[in-house]
């Protein structure tokens, strides 16, 4: 435990220092933090530890850090031997890199990773969606949700802010099973404080009051737009609507519970997510949905990437995608028709 508070501490300096942060920068933080406290924890990268941050551990713990160059299936294969003999393997790349690897992770997932060995295979996928920008369509991780929450028993994180992400970190260091988390290449505004719990199958409520309430309005996001999400909630809570903010930082397995008592009381209901509409967020949200609350929902919006990406600012690839705070406002008054 002291030692856990001496890492939350030291977030809170960074935190105290800026209020934007990106989360791959938190996720480095994270695993030098972990390499302190566990001999087992070893890292291995794809030649973009600059880009996740993986070299801050690189520096700190070079014995205990892999260079596995741009062979991203070897990466896994041996990320997946180094955890059944005893050890924590983190591997990261960009999570449009990770697609590649699905053989190796589908059969990860026979190779039992939780009945031997150290049990934790952790995955994680750097500068994911269209938020990234300028590195255009061929470097922005869309599938990946799908194809992780696709693995049986895997488990998907989706951290929005510095302080999620580091905390997510260590807890996949703690379980056992097959872990993914994406992370954003932006710095992003810190939303949780250090005293924030985070768990497999959790969530975190945004609610602001408003005094004349037109519609009641349920926004779920995860990770960048989470952000969007609240620069809506503000505009829309000044127009009397009760705009209600779900992070979905645990895409797998949902936080099925807080999600169903809310749909009690707010019966529209908008998904938003950067990434393709197929296995998605919006995916897993609606059949939670169509399985136990079918009758109870008025409306029910979509709102992920489903246009052919190209270059161009992270604002800009947002507002072309239609996953920015414009939109999911703009989607808001469409019901309100």
């Amino acid at each position: 435990m002291k030692k856990i508070q001496k890492v939350l501490n030291r977030l809170k300096v960074r935190i105290s220092e800026s209020s934007f942060y990106s989360t791959r920068g938190a996720y480095g933080e994270a695993l030098v933090e972990l390499g302190k406290e566990n001999q087992n924890v070893v890292v291995l990268d794809a030649e973009v530890a600059n880009s996740t941050f993986e070299n801050e551990f690189q520096k700190r713990f070079p014995d205990r850090f892999f260079e596995m160059f741009i062979a991203e299936e070897n990466m896994m294969s041996v990320a997946l031997g180094l955890s059944k003999i005893g050890y924590i393997p983190f591997l990261s790349t960009f999570a449009s890199f990770l697609t590649q690897t699905f053989d190796q992770v589908r059969m990860a997932q026979y190779s039992q990773v939780s009945k031997s060995g150290s049990g934790s295979l952790n995955i994680v996928g750097s500068h994911s969606g269209v938020s990234i920008g300028a590195d255009g369509p061929s470097q922005m991780g869309l599938e990946d949700i799908a194809m992780f929450r696709s693995i049986l028993n895997s488990v998907v994180f989706y951290p929005a802010d510095a302080v999620s992400a580091k905390k997510l970190t260590k807890l996949m260091a703690a379980n056992k099973g097959i872990f993914y988390l994406r992370l954003t290449r932006n710095k992003t505004p810190i939303i949780y404080s250090e005293n924030e719990r985070f768990k497999m199958g959790g969530s975190k409520i945004f609610k602001l009051k408003t005094k004349n309430e037109k519609l009641k309005i349920l926004i779920i996001a995860a990770g960048i737009t989470v952000h969007e999400a609240l620069k809506a909630q503000k505009e829309l809570i000044e127009e009397g609507i009760d705009a209600l903010v779900l992070d979905c930082y645990s895409v797998k397995p949902l936080d099925e519970k807080t999600i169903i008592k809310l749909t009690e009381e707010y019966k529209n209901i908008i998904v938003v997510e950067d990434h393709y509409p197929y296995g998605g967020i919006g995916e897993a949200i609606s059949s939670l949905l169509v399985n136990n609350l079918q009758q109870r929902i008025t409306n029910f919006v979509h709102l992920c990437v489903r246009k052919i990406p190209c270059s161009g600012l992270t604002e800009e690839l947002l507002r072309y995608e239609e996953i920015d705070s414009e939109a999911i406002i703009k989607s808001v008054r469409k019901i309100l028709l």
